[in-house]
Parts: structure tokens; sequence; C-alpha cells
């Protein structure tokens, strides 16, 4: 199975980041799936390379255009539930 590299976008790239960074690690984990979660700012992250992008509705629309990786919208950074359900599909189709 391919390990995954996966970004966790905010603004600064510090708080709430690191929060989706900790939620994502936990899901990640519980799905049995390898993958390195780096939390960055907006800026940043359309110049690292990755495999796919977490971030907020607000930022999302920021990236579309600027990235060339899936992007996942997270409307509740805490809810380990959403990022599951919405993330999960996207990450199956790239540890293939």
């Amino acid at each position: 199975m391919k390990k995954i590299k996966v970004l966790a976008v905010c603004g600064f790239g510090v708080g709430t980041s690191l929060l989706l960074k900790m939620n994502i690690e936990a899901v990640l984990k519980k799905n049995n799936i390898q993958g390195a979660v780096e939390n960055v700012d907006v800026t940043t992250a359309a110049s690292i390379n990755t495999d796919i992008i977490f971030t907020s509705k607000e930022l999302y629309n920021q990236l579309k255009n600027n990235v060339k990786v899936p992007l996942v919208q997270i409307d509740n950074f805490m809810d380990k539930n959403e990022i599951e359900t919405k993330g999960l599909p996207v990450i199956n189709e790239l540890i293939v």
C-alpha cells in the first residue's frame, strides 16, 4: 500500500490546521492507511509536493485553481466523521 502525503491547510498554518492535522492522522490510523500529514499555511500549500489537501470552505476556492491535487473541503475541522466521509473516497483512489 502506498504511503500518501497529506496537507492540512489554514490561513496561517498554525492553529486550526494543527487541529485538522491531528484529526486526519486519527482517521488514517483508524483505517490502516499510511500517511504523512503536514499542516501549512494557504500560500505555502500551493508550492508543496503532496497527494491531497484538506482545507476550509473559504480557502478551498483560493486553492482550487492553484493546485493539481485533489482538494477536500472540510466545514468542521473537529469532526472526524466529516473528514472520514469526505476524505476516504479520495484517499482510497490514491492508494490503489
